[in-house]
């Protein structure tokens, strides 16, 4: 009798020790996230769960129903395109007792730039235009904290030269029974954008086979926005040559990066949030190349120099400038002739960058 209780006591004792063992090793796995305790991660493995930003925090899940999902296709070196969603859906019920769905969608594409001239333009100017400002470090990119664009280097060139570049889109909403309004997405900021389309840029470059030899890194703070936008003005961006007259009633204006290698000019309309016009110069090697074989062989016009065209909704020229390459782009309804305004602003870049003028004249309306 004692020795099957001496037995069990050693059975007991095995457990014990078994289930001590097995709880350490849960604990060891749970601080190193290894299995069966791994975070989830996103965009080819480049982002993980409770990272930074809130949309990859567990707070983002909190209300009821709510989920995380992604969905991706990662860049080969056969196929030198890439993308990736991650998406958020939750649903809450208001103080009003109103069914409230919050929905948020993180978007990143890796590819090259568009084919078509028209739709270049447009992508282009959709990125380094507006609210956006450089990337740091002398990354050749632009974010404004709810999308960016960064250019990958030369040896990722799609056949046929068009640069690749990773671009990284963000929307939020919250649906309500009888409307919708736009949120934040919970990206955390211009930093932390450029970090994530850092990080996402380096995982797929190594799934395309062209990685660097020195990973992309951001290291330096973003710069601010100059100012920001203004609704009482006559000359728009204080640039002269951009005089609105009365139209300017109307209008706003946004000064957006005024560097070296990049300077924009947004001007909207104050009713809808439309486009008046949006003005762009680019002067960073890469980025320059975005528009490469998309400015024409001949000067877009009489007087002008350089190369370019003249589009229903776009005029594009391209310039030597102090030994740089220097392009201006304007982007506007094809209802409205910008081309005066095209060449004040053209002129006026060239200007503070001590080069030749680009247009004729800079007559002003």
């Amino acid at each position: 009798m004692k020795q099957l209780m001496s037995g069990a006591r050693r059975r007991t004792a095995l457990i014990g020790g078994a289930v001590v063992v097995l709880v350490a090793a849960g604990l060891g796995t749970w601080a190193t996230d290894t299995w069966p305790f791994d975070k989830d991660t996103y965009c080819w493995g480049a982002w993980k769960e409770g990272s930074g930003p809130d949309f990859l925090s567990g707070e983002a899940l909190e209300e009821d129903n709510a989920s995380r999902t992604s969905k991706e296709t990662a860049p080969t070196p056969g196929r030198q395109r890439g993308r990736c969603t991650v998406t958020i859906h939750s649903e809450r019920v208001s103080g009003g007792g109103e069914k409230v769905v919050e929905e948020t969608e993180v978007t990143v594409a890796y590819g090259p730039a568009p084919e078509d001239a028209a739709e270049r333009m447009e992508w282009i100017g959709g990125y380094l235009g507006g609210r956006a400002m450089p990337l740091p470090d002398g990354l050749p990119g632009a974010t404004d904290g709810n999308r960016a664009l960064l250019v990958l280097p030369k040896g990722c060139d799609a056949p046929g030269g068009r640069p690749t570049a990773v671009t990284l889109d963000s929307t939020a909403r919250s649906v309500y029974s009888d409307s919708t309004m736009p949120a934040g997405a919970g990206l955390g900021g211009s930093q932390s954008v450029a970090r994530l389309l850092v990080a996402v840029a380096n995982r797929g470059m190594e799934k395309a086979g062209c990685a660097p030899a020195q990973p992309f890194e951001v290291v330096s703070p973003l710069t601010a926005l100059p100012e920001e936008d203004e609704s009482f003005f006559t000359r728009a961006c204080r640039i002269r040559g951009l005089d609105l007259g009365e139209a300017a009633k109307e209008l706003e204006y946004q000064v957006g990066a005024v560097t070296r290698d990049l300077q924009s000019c947004s001007v909207r309309l104050r009713r809808g949030a439309g486009r008046y016009f949006d003005a762009l110069m680019v002067a960073q090697p890469r980025l320059s190349a975005l528009f490469d074989g998309a400015t024409g062989s001949r000067a877009p016009a009489r007087g002008w120099r350089g190369t370019g065209v003249f589009a229903d909704d776009y005029k594009v020229v391209r310039a030597d400038c102090a030994g740089r390459p220097l392009t201006a782009l304007m982007l506007a309804p094809s209802t409205r002739e910008t081309t005066p305004y095209f060449a004040a602003f053209a002129n006026a870049v060239a200007r503070r960058l001590g080069c030749a003028s680009v247009a004729p004249g800079s007559a002003t309306r």
